[in-house]
């Protein structure tokens, strides 16, 4: 309770992780201590990443995470099937660059091993179904969901999460990947993406896919385009973050292993592309003086996750011109500040509480657990990125409001002209794997 305590308290210049007593960290602060302000900003956020990710993935590879974590949630009884392969695919999806990460120094080599170990432990656990950790991929509809966020980690870091795993591991992950089949795919809102993902997963692993959950969900959601770099959640527009939780990334990693795979999908990824700009651009216009962003729609429990969208246009070196990569770091180091020292974001174990800003169990839909706020995650993609890249070695730059509201003069914000149909080939014809669940109507609003 006392390194909590502190962990709130602590002000220093390099904020307030450096007072939660992991020697990694820690480590990395003594060498650091001199740096410029872009290394401090990615040692706050490997504070950051080790604050969210060890007790999930230290767990894990102990195959005690379902005794240890708790599950938070409004109904825990019916979550609690759930959430714990919610906390380690999102977790995992947005740790995942870093994994794979080159060009560190010796200290943040060290932290990264350690970690890498942790999954590479975590992917057996949560596999092998004589584990007491085996996870739920198959049994009842929130499962689709998050097989769909760890695909997305294995297609983040391909060379340290599939390329390295031993023939055992690979066996239980991809029985794991297709068993998520058993999930009808629903085809009326974003739920598609989640049979997307695991399909190029299993692509990636060279497994036949099934054009209904690949290529047929893809071109129902380029369907929904809203326009200006948005897409509907369906046949109609929300107000919310699911274009930046779900949305725009997905469809950014999934086309960009299918341009690899055939040509015929460059000039659909093209188009992708340039719309993830421009919502990447928004959603830093989103981001207020003072680091703070309005609480909008559906699952606002899933705090800096909100901005995934921009940290991976930052991590994939494709922002927008006009944003200058070293003010997008200072834009979400803002909002990761704001956020996780609000008093309550942390148990006394060092588990995410669910809330916005702090600890406020109320703001938590039917299907919230402790499990599903590890999304947070995904706002770290950026430190896949090398200390070297300009992301990171910039020199602080204000971000758009702070510009605007200071009375800089900025050139006027447009709106994207893009067009409305975007053609998805079929990949060869393959005959479909027995026991693939098809499409249906029938949603759940995750």
């Amino acid at each position: 309770m006392e390194n909590r305590r502190s962990f709130f308290k602590s002000i220093g210049a390099l904020g307030v992780l450096g007072a939660i007593g992991l020697p990694e960290t820690q480590a990395l602060a003594q060498t650091s201590s001199d740096a410029a302000n872009g290394a401090q900003d990615r040692l706050y956020w490997l504070q950051v990443l080790e604050k969210l990710a060890f007790p999930v993935l230290d767990h894990l590879a102990r195959r005690e995470l379902k005794k240890a974590m708790p599950v938070e949630a409004a109904h825990p009884s019916d979550r609690g099937r759930y959430t714990h392969l919610e906390a380690f695919g999102r977790l995992l999806a947005g740790i995942a660059p870093w994994l794979q990460a080159q060009g560190l120094d010796a200290a943040e080599t060290k932290l990264q091993r350690k970690y890498i170990d942790l999954a590479l432990l975590a992917l057996d656990a949560a596999t092998d179904p004589a584990s007491p950790d085996f996870l739920n991929f198959s049994r009842g509809d929130q499962p689709l969901v998050d097989t769909a966020f760890l695909a997305q980690a294995l297609l983040r870091a391909p060379a340290i999460l599939l390329h390295s795993l031993d023939a055992k591991v690979k066996r239980q992950l991809i029985e794991a990947l297709k068993s998520s089949r058993a999930i009808p795919t629903p085809n009326g809102r974003n739920w598609v993406l989640f049979a997307v993902l695991v399909e190029t997963a299993l692509l990636t692993l060279e497994q036949t896919t099934i054009e209904e959950r690949l290529e047929g969900s893809l071109r129902h959601m380029l369907g929904w385009y809203a326009g200006d770099g948005a897409y509907g959640d369906g046949q109609f527009f929300h107000f919310d973050y699911y274009n930046s939780f779900v949305i725009q990334p997905m469809l950014v990693d999934a086309f960009s292993v299918l341009r690899k795979t055939d040509s015929r999908f460059q000039p659909a990824w093209a188009i992708v592309l340039r719309r993830a700009q421009r919502f990447a651009e928004v959603q830093e216009r989103l981001i207020a003086p003072d680091g703070t962003f309005p609480s909008l729609g559906r699952s606002t429990t899933y705090r800096f996750g909100a901005f995934q969208a921009l940290a991976q246009m930052a991590l994939l070196r494709q922002l927008p011109d006009r944003l200058n990569p070293a003010q997008v770091r200072c834009a979400l180091t803002a909002v990761i500040r704001r956020m996780i020292e609000a008093p309550g974001t942390f148990d006394e174990n060092g588990w995410l509480q669910i809330g916005f800003c702090g600890h406020q169990p109320s703001l938590a839909e039917g299907y919230i657990s402790t499990g599903s706020l590890y999304l947070a995650g995904a706002g770290l993609l950026p430190l896949g990125l090398p200390p070297a890249d300009p992301f990171w070695s910039g020199a602080p730059a204000r971000y758009t409001s702070q510009q605007l509201w200071s009375g800089q003069s900025l050139p006027a914000d447009h709106a994207l002209a893009d067009v409305k149909n975007v053609e998805v080939p079929a990949l060869p014809s393959r005959p479909t794997p027995p026991g693939a669940a098809g499409s249906t109507n029938a949603i759940s609003p995750r």
